[in-house]
């Protein structure tokens, strides 16, 4: 069979690992390889000593024919099959750009971003990027091959280690989820602090193979490694699977009467609606179970799903309640209610919040006209050994990007906007590798748009660390900056939700269920009414009600204890008798110390200019007045300067944020 194999791949072709502090020998796990997998038990996600295992990707080799179809997975355990994994990732943050806002979007026309870190030297930038350099892994290794070498600041730092498993498939996993500032520089940004590193990365995977002795060649995939995944059984509305699929629609054209059928299209749109209750409690109240549009409610479902004309009318108000940019202008209120691109505290972008695919906005529209199909049709494998040999590789492919976010590029969870260019890929879903002897360009002290953009920017071939370099830095200030119902405090009294719109809850969660309420509404007789069941299940904490102090206090605390935040798993709901849904996800034990914390601290975040937050008596004012008009106590109320919400730098008082290019103040 090998002998019709004429060229082979790696899959998935962008694999993703995700940081963790675990340093138990099974402290870490697989990331998946289907896009429906099975829940992991609970507490699966930390180690005995409440440490955060690692996720790791798991890279595959599959040989095709010379009319590209997939003969067989090739493992190196098998005799007559010969591979030499290579990884080479690197992290470039502290040497790159600012992250204001996604260089790509209209907004950002005629501006610049600033160098991270802009005092030092051009002689001594290098010394700002942790490459560990190429590292390979022999056939038949039982040994690990640390990702060590690197340093920044003069600090070593390493990122990670690439091992085998049982049949010889590469394992890469990333860092242990530190950052650090060698100076001791203060945190004062969601994502763009100077003097400090963080330990994500991302490189191109590669491989040599030979088939019974005979070479063949490999075209090769790329890692990324982020941050860890608290929700990991939440798929946001639109994943990065999602955005890419429209990337390459115009090398893999949909055409104009492909089919709709409910089951496969339009039903797992409807659903991550719903299961978004489980980390946000304005999610909760209208998607969630027994909220009024819960689509996963049984006789509702059957609406959704028939082709009646007496269904018409629901299927056109779903569809028409999706947000349309040159409809819906700067309302918040169409879906889905999260934050976009553009996103300020002073609207100003019709990115302001996002819309679903185009993909998805063209079957959710056929869908409302009747033009769709009510075919069964089967579901994703919770394995991939299970899946037809043919369907391997993409669902790989699939399974790691339909985990990660493709919500507000404000920058995001793993990646961000350049992911959306096809000049950055070889070929469909995979990254084009940068050769070791062609450098890039320097940019210069700061990236304009236009030329981040142009032909001889930096979305072409990219060098290892090329993809996370955008990300903030360190990625704990952006998870503790990843609120929802950002208020300024100009927003007239009492139309003010707390809880939406929001930026990332399916990967960083708003508002949970606590493993104390679950117990509260799984226990049948055990002391409460049905009333107080009813409340506990409707309640939802603060995921962020551990961090202390104002926002910039609340930075520095997320960085040493961000492992101590609760990861949302799956529970079953024993009682049985239909009250409540069979799967519930609760939060696990937080490692904060959390006797007497109100359950809505950091509930309410306020954004002020930088020269209010720093005047006492007016930060003193501005809390007082919204303490007065939300009914929230001082505790559960976060009053700071955010940049995140001020990318152009216009409510700083030093003047941070996107500057005019070439030059301009």
């Amino acid at each position: 069979m090998t002998d019709e194999i004429a060229y082979a791949k790696i899959h998935p072709a962008i694999g993703v690992a995700r940081v963790g502090n675990s340093t138990a020998e099974d402290g870490w796990f697989y990331g998946p390889e289907t896009p429906a997998p099975e829940p992991a038990p609970v507490g699966f996600y930390k180690d005995a000593a409440g440490a955060i295992k690692r996720q790791a990707a798991r890279f595959r080799i599959y040989g095709y024919d010379a009319q590209h179809r997939v003969v067989k997975e090739l493992k190196p355990s098998e005799a007559g099959v010969e591979v030499e994994w290579t990884v080479h990732v690197a992290n470039r943050k502290a040497a790159w750009y600012n992250f204001d806002l996604a260089l790509d979007i209209p907004d950002m026309r005629g501006k610049a971003s600033l160098r991270r870190n802009g005092k030092t030297g051009d002689a001594d930038r290098a010394h700002l990027i942790i490459d560990p350099g190429r590292k390979t892994l022999v056939p038949g290794s039982k040994e690990a091959v640390e990702f060590t070498g690197g340093s920044c600041f003069g600090v070593p730092v390493p990122l990670g280690r690439m091992q085998a498993d049982e049949d010889g498939r590469l394992v890469v996993l990333g860092g242990s989820g530190t950052s650090a500032s060698p100076g001791n520089d203060p945190l004062v940004s969601f994502g763009n602090n100077d003097g400090w590193y963080d330990d994500t990365s991302d490189g191109p995977v590669t491989a040599t193979l030979e088939l019974n002795g005979r070479p063949v060649e490999v075209k090769g995939a790329w890692v990324v490694v982020g941050p860890p995944n608290f929700a990991p059984d939440v798929k946001t509305p639109r994943t990065l699977w999602d955005l890419l699929h429209d990337v390459f629609r115009p090398e893999r054209p949909v055409g104009a009467g492909e089919e709709v059928v409910f089951e496969r299209d339009i039903k797992p749109i409807l659903q991550r609606f719903c299961e978004l209750q489980w980390v946000n409690k304005g999610y909760a109240t209208h998607h969630g179970f027994g909220g009024p549009e819960d689509f996963t409610a049984p006789a509702l479902l059957e609406r959704l799903a028939g082709k009646a004309e007496r269904n018409r009318e629901l299927r056109r108000q779903v569809f028409t309640a999706m947000r349309d940019y040159e409809r819906d202008g700067l309302s918040p209120q169409p879906w889905p209610w999260f934050y976009g691109d553009g996103m300020a505290s002073r609207p100003k972008s019709k990115l302001q919040y996002m819309t679903l695919s185009d993909t998805q906005i063209e079957q959710l529209e056929k869908w409302a006209n009747g033009e769709f199909s009510t075919a069964a049709v089967p579901d994703f494998p919770s394995r991939i050994e299970d899946a037809p040999l043919a369907e391997q590789p993409g669902l790989l492919d699939r399974a790691a990007l339909d985990f990660c976010l493709a919500d507000a590029f404000h920058p995001g969870c793993e990646v961000t906007w350049p992911i959306r260019h096809t000049s950055m890929y070889q070929e469909p879903f995979r990254i084009l590798h940068r050769a070791e002897n062609d450098p890039e360009p320097d940019y210069g002290p700061q990236l304009s748009a236009e030329r981040a953009l142009g032909a001889d920017g930096p979305l072409h071939a990219q060098p290892p660390g090329g993809l996370t370099r955008w990300m903030a830095i360190p990625w704990q200030t952006d998870t503790a900056s990843c609120r929802s119902g950002y208020e300024s405090n100009a927003l007239p009294k009492g139309r003010y939700d707390p809880h939406l719109p929001t930026f990332w809850p399916a990967r960083v969660p708003n508002h949970v269920l606590t493993e104390e309420d679950f117990r509260i509404v799984n226990e049948e007789g055990g002391g409460g009414s049905e009333d107080e069941r009813l409340d506990a299940f409707a309640r939802r904490a603060s995921w962020l009600r551990g961090l202390r102090g104002e926002y910039r206090e609340q930075l520095a605390q997320a960085v040493e204890e961000w492992h101590h935040f609760g990861i949302v798993e799956t529970r079953r709901y024993t009682v049985g008798d239909g009250k409540f849904p069979e799967t519930v996800q609760v939060e696990s034990e937080p490692g904060f110390p959390l006797e007497g914390v109100s359950p809505d601290r950091n509930l309410v975040t306020v954004h002020v200019p930088e020269a209010t937050a720093l005047d006492t008596a007016a930060y003193s004012g501005v809390l007082g007045d919204v303490v007065e008009r939300t009914g929230y106590s001082a505790e559960e109320v976060t009053v700071g300067y955010i940049d995140k919400l001020d990318p152009f730098g216009e409510e700083s008082a030093n003047g941070g944020g996107a500057r005019p290019a070439d030059g301009g103040a």
